[in-house]
């Protein structure tokens, strides 16, 4: 996790200075700043700062992997990492859902945005218990 901790705090500080630069730019060519710009750049550097912190408080707290170390083998990493799911619709039916609150957002019909939310949270928890119930269920679970 040092790896990614260290690439997500690198763009953030790209970010930071962008913005700092292209504040100052706008600034100089019109003679006042193009906020859009600047805030943009700010929010992108607080979300890569956010990501980069989550991922350092991770890495204090588990071991180093092998990716991590200056002497890991590539052999070390082999193995299972995990369990995905081969053939799930799920992740269509949040973005669809996603897509239905975003829209009810774009034209303010609130309640356009109640029924996306409300679908966002069915077919998330749909996807999170998947393998626990139905047709999929597993005993290994």
């Amino acid at each position: 996790m040092k790896t990614e901790y260290k690439i997500f705090s690198g763009v953030a500080g790209f970010l930071f200075a962008a913005a700092a630069l292209y504040g100052f730019w706008t600034h100089g060519e019109t003679g006042q700043v193009e906020w859009i710009g600047v805030v943009a750049l700010i929010m992108s550097g607080l979300l890569c700062s956010m990501c980069g912190g989550f991922f350092w408080f991770v890495a204090r707290r588990i071991d180093l992997r092998p990716e991590d170390r200056e002497d890991g083998e590539i052999a070390e990493g082999a193995g299972e990492i995990g369990f995905f799911s081969p053939g799930s619709y799920w992740p269509f039916g949040i973005a669809l859902s996603a897509s239905i609150a975003a829209l009810g957002l774009v034209f303010w019909m609130w309640w356009l945005i109640a029924v996306g939310l409300i679908l966002v949270i069915f077919s998330a928890s749909s996807m999170l218990f998947e393998y626990y119930s139905g047709t999929r269920h597993t005993a290994e679970h």
